[in-house]
């Protein structure tokens, strides 16, 4: 059970629940289990259909932890109004399907205390699948400090959705989460560098990252119309044409195997200008029946 000490910063960690049944117990379980001192929790069903409001409740009994339950609202306007009842100097929107390692918010926190340019602090994670074993796939975690160009041009490797740990004041600076755009972490990550915050990635693994069927980038059509709507908001970048094609891309190459109709629309949205080897190598896949598919 955590204990509240206010000579540390309180942090608000924040479970937007939907349909994790078999998860949100060890995810809320390892937040009550965080080493630091002070911390909220809040946790949010948002219109789940299977068990996990019964497996909340038994968990709000155990540890009194602030649980609500809605008809679906989206997670970006789950999360700023669970932001907007927190009261935490630092807020860590986590997945209900996620796993935080004890030390991270400890870590994390004391991080930042000193270093207010930053607006955003991750980390690395730990893959592992539905069971919980790791799947060893991983990169060596390092540091580096991404600021909005790193982020929009994609010049360095990013920050795991299931490690950040926003400071309120670059949070509130922004207005929050976009409810238009439900690929959230993408969006906010942006805004707040545009503004002129920078996002360091610490070192050191601090969560553990659950790969199953529904993992939202397995959702290829969803990735697309997020994260292109998310790059229209900085239209007036010079590089955003060229950011675009990148994406598409990339997209079209991973969808050529799995969802022709989605490869095909990305392909006509290419102009012939901004084809590369990724492009190539997914007509590739695309025009091959499917067993030579499979080796390309």
């Amino acid at each position: 059970m955590l204990v509240s000490s206010n000579t540390y910063p309180k942090v608000s960690v924040i479970i937007a629940s939907y349909n994790h049944a078999p998860y949100i117990e060890a995810s809320i379980r390892s937040v009550m289990a965080q080493t630091y001192p002070n911390v909220e929790l809040l946790v949010v069903d948002d219109g789940s259909s299977d068990e996990s409001v019964s497996v909340i409740n038994q968990l709000q009994r155990e540890f009194g932890f602030d649980f609500r339950v809605q008809a679906n609202q989206g997670l970006s306007r789950t999360l700023n109004a669970a932001i907007a009842r927190s009261s935490g100097e630092y807020v860590a929107p986590f997945g209900s399907d996620d796993i935080m390692l004890p030390n991270r918010l400890a870590l994390q926190v004391e991080y930042m205390r000193d270093k207010p340019e930053v607006g955003i602090c991750a980390g690395s994670v730990t893959s592992i699948g539905p069971d919980g074993a790791p799947l060893g796939n991983d990169k060596p975690p390092h540091w580096r400090r991404l600021d909005f160009e790193d982020v929009f041009l994609n010049r360095k490797p990013g920050s795991p959705a299931a490690t950040l740990l926003f400071r309120r004041e670059a949070l509130e600076a922004v207005g929050g989460f976009d409810p238009h755009i439900r690929l959230e972490d993408l969006v906010i990550e942006l805004k707040i560098t545009h503004a002129g915050w920078f996002i360091d990635v610490l070192g050191e693994t601090l969560a553990l990252y659950r790969v199953h069927a529904s993992n939202t980038y397995k959702n290829y059509p969803f990735m697309v119309e997020n994260v292109l709507m998310t790059f229209s908001r900085f239209s007036d970048h010079p590089a955003y044409k060229q950011v675009c094609a990148n994406y598409r891309n990339s997209m079209f190459l991973k969808c050529a195997r799995q969802d022709k109709t989605l490869a095909r629309k990305l392909l006509r949205e290419l102009p012939l200008r901004a084809w590369n080897k990724k492009t190539i190598k997914g007509l590739y896949r695309l025009l091959l029946p499917a067993k030579a598919r499979e080796r390309a």
